[in-house]
């Protein structure tokens, strides 16, 4: 009976096993138009999810499943779904390309297993494949690469590999070349079985395996050298046996291939036509045999919100229950949707769960299986699961959700700052309520969506990280929440910093009769670096302050660092250290510390020579060669730094350095110049200190101080 117990549990948990060895979590990620949603699509067709293929041109894909996404061909939201392929459960999560919603990949990437990065095979390597690219890396995730677009007009898939090594700093790696190009791609030849893949028609998804074209053995043999030899340098017994003749199996190199992928040390490159339904089946296989199971990654690491001891959590079911709320979307049927990973543990609707991160227990109402934005009720989740939740209220974005009784904090997300804004109010007076309801639901989704209150001109401001991001907002306002706005121009976010070292006093005293009001901090504010935000630090010896009031001198300092001193803009990379103060053991209280803590801070500001800051952006152009000296004639009168000027495809590419301010209406420009010819991207880089004519005028405007000091 004992033995027969023991088989009966040795089963189970071989199942257990199988069930996440057999699971893979998988992010689609490139430059806008290298092809996502098209490859997305095709996948669900080809697995069975889907019965008829979805365009992205005529608005019928899928995953583009926004009404604003359906009319601008673009992906706005990353879209969730899950499919089979052979004996694999695969989750995919689509994610946008256009730069004002890189926040959606972001998150989506913080809690996916590995990554798929489609390259456009005429654009190579785009500035948002450096950017998805570094995110991926920021994340050690594993990924593969899929060369797109074979099939079109200047398609080099060479070209791109040298660019993944030469931009990217990868290892791309080979595992099909090839054959043909453009109008004459015809499939691939299979490197590890040293096959060709030809595929029938542009229409039907039928291929053949077949000989490797005489034309093509040299180069596949080259090719075919070069992936063992790489392969060699992560598992020596392939290459001892490759040197002496012994032949190394296709399941060999696969498995030599998979271990060398998910410990990051190459990437395996396919190539296709998604449009042209050639390469998805080998891509698919790829998936399955090289990106990691939840199982090969290392468990995940947290701290105990007690003692901020470090904890990990492995990926099993019978562990603790954890997770990680990566976004949060509002449904017009179920309201809240908390989507989340699960790391560990186990999760079903009626269970209680506690927000470490917030301190607070909350119900599960039901579990859903997305698929974009159609939805499936599930009666349980475990780990490796990527789900939606509803009935978390109070839990937003980067937040983690665990046992109460095993607590642990899952380190969060950080997002980039909005470099756009734009003052906003309601049409009509019903409108009124409305609005404020509409902006705090948005701004809860999206966290690089900001909503503030300018007391000075009693005006409400929207942020964001570009006209298109505020535009798809407004829109979406109008058309979810029924609310309609009035809208100003966008402006740029600018912010405030100091140059130099200064040491500030603060006092907030009030006597009324009966018990006043005393408080007194002495700070050193200092130039920090790029990038830091606002430190603060108690250097508080002594007693000078009690302990208790500290905190409260930090939130004066972090809510005057939101107004600046030149011209009211937000105030960063500043050093603040809290050196001395006194208190009154009557008088003193939290607001009294806060109000002082404000007001030294202010000082700091006027006697720390302030400057104001511009983002600068990463501007690429790619225009055809007799438009040259036009679109450069213009970029120079917009105050841009042309970095590098280089060929691609029969066009030129301009790498610029352009501040934001003098990119507005650049679209409509450069197409004007071109005959539409033209195009460009641009991504947030930095901020630098404005030039002072200009920022002169911007003081000027904001009435605040005349001029600098």
């Amino acid at each position: 009976m004992v033995g027969m117990q023991t088989l009966i549990l040795d089963n189970i948990k071989m199942t257990k096993d199988l069930r996440l060895e057999n699971l893979r979590n998988i992010g689609i990620i490139a430059h806008i138009d290298a092809g996502k949603t098209t490859t997305t699509e095709r996948i669900l067709y080809f697995t069975g999810k889907v019965y008829k293929i979805g365009t992205v041109d005529e608005g019928t894909a899928v995953m583009d499943w926004m009404v604003q996404e359906q009319e601008r061909g673009i992906t706005i939201t990353s879209a969730a779904t899950a499919c089979f392929w052979k004996d694999k459960n695969i989750n995919i999560i689509d994610t946008p390309g256009h730069v004002d919603f890189t926040v959606e990949v972001e998150r989506s990437l913080k809690v996916l297993d590995s990554a798929v990065v489609v390259l456009c095979a005429v654009g190579g390597v785009q500035p948002q494949s450096e950017t998805v690219w570094r995110q991926a890396d920021k994340y050690k995730v594993p990924r593969i690469a899929f060369v797109n677009k074979m099939d079109r007009t200047g398609a080099n898939f060479l070209k791109v590999i040298e660019e993944m090594h030469s931009r990217l700093g990868a290892n791309p790696v080979p595992v099909q070349i090839p054959i043909g190009a453009e109008n004459k791609f015809l499939g691939a030849v299979d490197l590890i079985t040293m096959k060709a893949i030809i595929y029938k028609d542009d229409e039907r998804s039928d291929f053949e395996v077949t000989d490797i074209p005489d034309d093509l053995k040299k180069l596949a043999s080259k090719y075919r050298h070069d992936l063992v030899e790489k392969l060699g340098e992560v598992d020596e017994t392939v290459m001892e046996r490759y040197i002496h003749e012994k032949g190394v199996y296709p399941d060999e190199i696969r498995a030599v291939i998979r271990k060398a992928t998910i410990s990051g040390k190459i990437i395996p490159v396919l190539c296709g036509a998604a449009a042209k339904n050639k390469g998805i089946q080998p891509l698919l296989d790829a998936v399955c045999d090289y990106l990691p199971s939840p199982l090969d990654i290392p468990p995940v690491r947290g701290t105990n919100p007690d003692d901020t001891s470090v904890i990990t959590r492995k990926v099993a079911d019978d562990e603790k229950f954890c997770g990680l709320v990566f976004k949060i979307k509002t449904d017009p049927f179920v309201g809240k949707l908390a989507y989340a990973r699960i790391y560990s543990g186990k999760l079903m609707p009626g269970d209680y769960v506690y927000n470490s991160t917030r301190g607070l227990k909350e119900r599960i109402g039901k579990i859903l299986k997305m698929h974009a934005n159609k939805q499936e009720i599930i009666e349980k989740a475990t780990s490796g699961d990527i789900i939606a939740l509803v009935g978390l209220k109070r839990t937003t974005t980067g937040d983690t959700i665990c046992d109460e009784d095993s607590p642990i904090i899952l380190e969060s997300m950080h997002f980039p700052e909005p470099v756009i804004s734009m003052s906003i109010e309601p049409k009509t007076k019903q409108d009124q309520e409305k609005l404020g309801i509409a902006l705090n639901r948005l701004a809860e989704e999206d966290p690089t969506f900001k909503v503030s209150y300018n007391k000075e001109t009693g005006q409400t401001i929207i942020s964001g990280m570009g006209e298109l991001h505020l535009e798809i907002i407004v829109d979406r306002m109008l058309r979810e929440f029924n609310v309609s706005a009035n809208v100003d121009e966008p402006q740029v976010a600018y912010k405030e910093t100091i140059t130099r070292h200064s040491r500030a006093v603060g006092k907030f005293i009030q006597q009324t009769g009966g018990r006043g009001q005393y408080g007194h901090v002495v700070l050193d504010v200092s130039p920090a670096q790029k990038g830091s935000g606002i430190i603060f630090e108690s250097k508080i010896i002594g007693g000078a302050i009690p302990r208790e009031y500290i905190p409260a001198v930090k939130e004066g300092v972090t809510e005057a660092a939101q107004n600046g001193y030149l011209s009211g803009y937000p105030v960063t990379d500043i050093d603040v250290k809290l050196v001395d103060g006194s208190f009154h053991e009557v008088d003193s209280s939290d607001i009294a510390f806060h109000m002082a803590g404000s007001i030294a801070f202010n000082e700091g500001l006027k006697n720390g020579a302030s400057i104001i800051l511009e983002p600068i952006m990463n501007l690429e152009v790619i225009t055809p060669e007799n438009y040259m000296g036009d679109v450069i004639g213009d970029l120079t009168s917009r105050r841009v730094k042309i970095e590098s000027i280089t060929d691609r495809a029969n066009t030129k590419v301009i790498k610029a350095f352009a501040p934001l301010n003098e990119m507005f209406g650049y679209a409509t420009a450069v197409r004007s110049l071109t005959q539409g010819r033209a195009s460009y991207t641009m991504e947030p880089s930095f901020y630098q200190e404005v030039p002072k004519n200009i920022a002169d005028k911007i003081i000027e405007l904001s009435g605040r101080v005349k001029t600098k000091e």
